[in-house]
């Protein structure tokens, strides 16, 4: 039986639901998408190996030819959450709309493997000498875990991994690290007319938000990457909650922030440099202090600028590697051996974002680009270096 069209491969995509919520009342499986990519890539060929990384989480890694080397083409197949009375369609159903695909995940990024099948099968008939993996993670909308599954499993993939992000079809070299961090702290509460009567964990946590000021200066003056739009590692405060009265001393509080270290900077250090700061303030506030993060970190990631993948996505596409503030799957790939970038055709602009669509006028070229990648990492007996 021949496989869908393109156009149905995406709208199938589309219409099986896979969001992934740190919120358990909006979280998905990913099963179904998983198994569609499954049926398509098994009737083409490849060999399908399902990985279940937690219950009702799945990775897919489809391979065609074998032995070392060889290309990855990876790709979430998750979804954010989304509100139907925002969209304007209906996020579930592909619909065309002056010249752009709409739908969940048409962007950001479902909608990639199906211009991956597209890509590929011309290409079939011709002898592989080294292999093509396709892959298909779980959760990297809210915890990665399907990419952090890999990387601690070890197992080596290719020499080269693209994975399919929005980014307008500029290659990607680098981008910043993600942590999510929480202190909080634990005073004593007491009657406001009478400070002996407690211990203030608002004040305690005003200093303590003071460190992280100073903290920040320092870093800023310290690194620096001009290659970003925010050449500075950038620490927001995103939320803080203490405190239930005026008239009583607060006796817990605690604050949220937000870290995005360039490549180069070590979480651990930072978190340690951290961690120095506090120690001194429990003691002098007399408070407990806990820190810790509130999820894994998403490290730093940079391709060296003269990698052999770099030079030839630059070569394809007309544009020099870029870097970008927003974080990927990309350091865990590298992290099992693989040259790195993020390319893909959607916008980051329209991600996330109600009416979620893909220019059609990128996907023939991002088929051609694709094509292109296979057929050097793959069908070429001269490997480059």
């Amino acid at each position: 039986m021949p496989l869908p069209s393109l156009k149905d491969q995406f709208a199938a995509l589309i219409a099986t639901p896979s969001v992934s919520c740190t919120q358990p009342a909006l979280d998905q499986s990913n099963r179904a998408v998983i198994d569609l990519l499954a049926g398509w890539l098994g009737d083409l060929g490849f060999a399908c190996d399902i990985q279940q990384v937690a219950p009702g989480k799945f990775n897919l890694l489809a391979s065609y030819g074998t032995g070392p080397g060889g290309l990855v083409l990876a790709g979430h197949s998750d979804t954010v959450p989304y509100d139907p009375a925002l969209w304007q369609t209906d996020p579930l159903k592909l619909t065309e709309v002056d010249g752009k695909w709409v739908g969940l995940g048409s962007c950001d990024m479902k909608g990639f493997f199906a211009l991956i099948i597209e890509a590929v099968q011309p290409l079939l008939a011709h002898d592989f000498k080294q292999p093509l993996l396709i892959l298909a993670t779980c959760d990297e909308e809210s915890s990665m875990s399907g990419a952090r599954a890999l990387a601690e499993a070890g197992r080596p993939l290719g020499r080269a991994a693209v994975i399919g992000e929005p980014t307008g079809l500029k290659p990607i070299r680098m981008h910043k690290g993600v942590m999510m961090e929480r202190i909080e702290i634990l005073g004593r509460s007491g009657h406001s007319s009478d400070p002996s009567l407690g211990r203030s964990a608002l004040e305690a946590m005003h200093e303590v938000m003071g460190e992280l000021m100073n903290l920040r200066r320092q870093w800023q003056k310290e690194f620096n990457n001009a290659q970003f739009s925010v050449p500075q590692p950038t620490l927001n405060f995103g939320c803080i909650h203490g405190g239930d009265n005026p008239n009583r001393i607060c006796g817990q509080c605690a604050l949220e922030f937000d870290l995005r270290p360039l490549p180069g900077m070590d979480p651990e250090a930072l978190r340690a440099a951290i961690r120095q700061k506090l120690v001194p303030l429990a003691e002098q506030h007399q408070v407990k202090i806990d820190y810790a993060p509130l999820f894994p970190e998403v490290p730093p990631f940079e391709q060296v600028a003269d990698a052999e993948l770099v030079r030839l996505a630059e070569r394809l596409t007309g544009h020099r590697a870029e870097a970008v503030a927003f974080g990927t799957e990309a350091p865990y790939l590298q992290r099992l051996g693989c040259d790195t970038l993020v390319l893909g055709p959607g916008d980051i602009a329209c991600a996330h974002q109600p009416g979620e669509h893909l220019e059609m006028s990128r996907l023939q070229p991002t088929v051609r680009l694709l094509r292109e990648l296979i057929e050097h990492y793959c069908l070429s007996s001269v490997i480059a270096r």
